[in-house]
């Protein structure tokens, strides 16, 4: 990591920061690289568990600092504190997205509130170059008694604009939350979504270096995250860096460059998104992916038990019948499912279905051979059902499969649910939701 905390202010080209709370030089030394706009070098926090106690240590340090004495080793745990986060350190580069993940409770929120200034680190520095606009808790500062006018004003003003710049973004605000018919009314008289729109608003137009993203991209309707969407790229263009907080893995990856993942107050991992994403899901599931199983196999059922056909082996096959451990994008694969049946079946219904495997399980495909028009028969006995991908799309992570077997698309027969395989990539994938094959050709007009 490039430390640039030793760097001369002057040497390093800086002039005197604006009057701007949200942005902090939380060192004395200042960025030297132009290239980069936020650097946090071995940042700690630390907390208390007991209310009384907290406050009593609350007061000590208010009163070691006004006293411009000592009031200890910052780097040591006093009774009842622990540590929320340890020797952190990271650097966002200018027009770049950073994704934070980690579980609930890992410390990602209390690192975007020393980012953004709200709270200090005990130890170690944070250094800001520009403008950070924090999309955290949108319209929690709002004062409810205030209009929705007033509130701008205030808001932005906090954000570190003057009155004539607020002037000149005013209509722009108004028009893109969509409250123009309650703009004169207290904010308390307000929806939490409308709420929410503002303080969107609010953030996004104050033309930041820097915007912290903390999971408030559900905000309003289906039309309204799509203007929120085309914002953050307009943005993005313009060179912005972001900061993303999401337990969403494919916004995550189609969003950010990079990751940083954050485990019990610590960086476990930082580097390409979908790397660090993968090692945050398999940790998540409590999955080694190097230890996946190659095959299912099911024990045999009763005669009472049975429907009809017993679902008795499934696995992703090579071209020799051997089980495969993982599939790759881009590539064919062999999902073979072993069946017993106990009499002939001849209008077999049999439906494959792919679910994601990260925090949001969410189902990515569902297919059936009614829907493909191929029709499918079993013999009394032992058979073998075969679904041929001729191309994977599935980008690289854990996924599960669930099989159905039915008579017609009613009458089931078996089903297996959760089947896990991994899906593992030979070529790049980066910022991608799915694999696309594609060809690619230049020629003289």
């Amino acid at each position: 990591m490039v430390n640039l905390l030793n760097a001369d202010p002057v040497e390093a080209g800086f002039t005197e920061p604006p009057n701007d709370p949200f942005e902090k030089q939380h060192s004395s030394a200042l960025l030297g690289n132009e290239s980069i706009v936020l650097s946090v070098n071995n940042v700690s926090k630390k907390f208390c568990r007991d209310l009384k106690q907290s406050l009593f240590y609350g007061v000590q340090d208010i009163l070691s600092e006004l006293s411009a004495v000592r009031g200890g080793d910052n780097s040591r745990l006093r009774k009842k504190e622990f540590w929320a986060l340890q020797n952190i350190s990271f650097d966002l580069k200018k027009g770049e997205a950073i994704a934070l993940v980690g579980r609930n409770g890992s410390g990602k929120s209390t690192l975007l509130r020393m980012i953004s200034g709200l709270i200090k680190p005990d130890t170690g520095s944070i250094a800001v170059r520009g403008r950070i606009a924090p999309l955290i808790a949108l319209g929690a500062g709002f004062n409810p008694v205030l209009t929705g006018r007033e509130n701008i004003y205030a808001n932005m003003s906090v954000l570190g604009l003057s009155k004539q710049q607020i002037d000149q973004r005013f209509d722009a605000v108004v028009g893109f939350s969509e409250i123009e018919s309650a703009i004169d009314s207290p904010v308390q008289s307000y929806s939490s979504g409308m709420a929410a729109r503002l303080g969107f608003a609010c953030a996004v137009y104050t033309e930041p270096d820097i915007l912290v993203i903390d999971e408030v991209l559900s905000v309003g309707d289906v039309q309204f995250r799509a203007k929120c969407f085309r914002r953050l790229g307009e943005l993005r263009k313009q060179g912005v860096s972001f900061i993303l907080v999401s337990h969403n893995s494919n916004s995550v990856r189609t969003l950010c460059e990079s990751a940083v993942y954050l485990a019990d107050g610590r960086v476990k991992a930082w580097g390409e998104t979908t790397e660090v994403v993968r090692n945050y899901e398999a940790d998540v599931l409590n999955l080694n992916l190097e230890e996946t199983s190659k095959e299912l196999i099911l024990p045999a059922k009763s005669k009472a038990e049975s429907l009809g056909v017993d679902i008795r082996l499934i696995s992703f096959q090579d071209d020799k019948g051997r089980p495969l451990k993982a599939i790759y994008s881009g590539e064919s694969a062999r999902l073979c499912v072993r069946c017993q049946a106990h009499e002939p079946i001849d209008n077999l219904y049999f439906a494959v279905s792919i679910d994601g495997k990260d925090s949001n399980g969410d189902r990515i495909v569902y297919m059936n051979n009614y829907v493909d028009e191929t029709v499918l028969a079993l013999a009394a006995g032992d058979n073998l059902i075969e679904m041929v991908m001729p191309c994977v799309n599935l980008i690289p992570g854990p996924y599960a499969v669930n099989v159905l077997v039915s008579r017609g698309a009613l009458e089931m027969m078996d089903a297996v649910e959760g089947f896990s395989f991994n899906v593992e990539s030979k070529v790049s994938l980066y910022k991608c939701k799915f694999y696309q094959p594609r060809d690619w050709k230049a020629s003289v007009l």
